[in-house]
């Protein structure tokens, strides 16, 4: 299934609301076309809501790094929403917990932006 990406404004923060499976090709350029786009647009507060997201490869794992490192250049900050299972093992297995801040409900990532939060 190739990936979608829609996105949504709660104030000043967008949600990217991802379905599909983030991997080598054509999946990744979407999710990364997508945040370039949001950021060129002047948004600096991004969530990316994963629910949807059945599989990450070593590819699209890389893309979304590769989003967080952009964003935080651009003075901006990208979040995950809702990892599933298997995502959650793997954010604990590579140590990018430590570097993600993940939330499993959507009112806590939004006002984490409010607050000030980085994590």
């Amino acid at each position: 299934m190739a990936l979608t990406a829609k996105t949504r404004k709660v104030g000043t923060v967008v949600i990217v609301d991802l379905d599909g499976r983030i991997t080598l090709g054509e999946s990744t350029g979407i999710l990364r076309d997508e945040l370039r786009n949001l950021l060129a647009e002047g948004n600096k507060h991004i969530i990316l809501n994963m629910q949807n997201v059945g599989y990450v490869d070593s590819a699209g794992l890389g893309e979304l790094v590769g989003a967080y490192t952009t964003a935080t250049n651009q003075g901006g900050s990208v979040k995950l929403l809702h990892l599933q299972g298997k995502m959650k093992d793997l954010m604990q297995i590579t140590k990018l917990h430590t570097i993600f801040a993940t939330y499993d409900d959507e009112k806590s990532a939004v006002d984490s932006f409010a607050a000030g939060a980085t994590a």
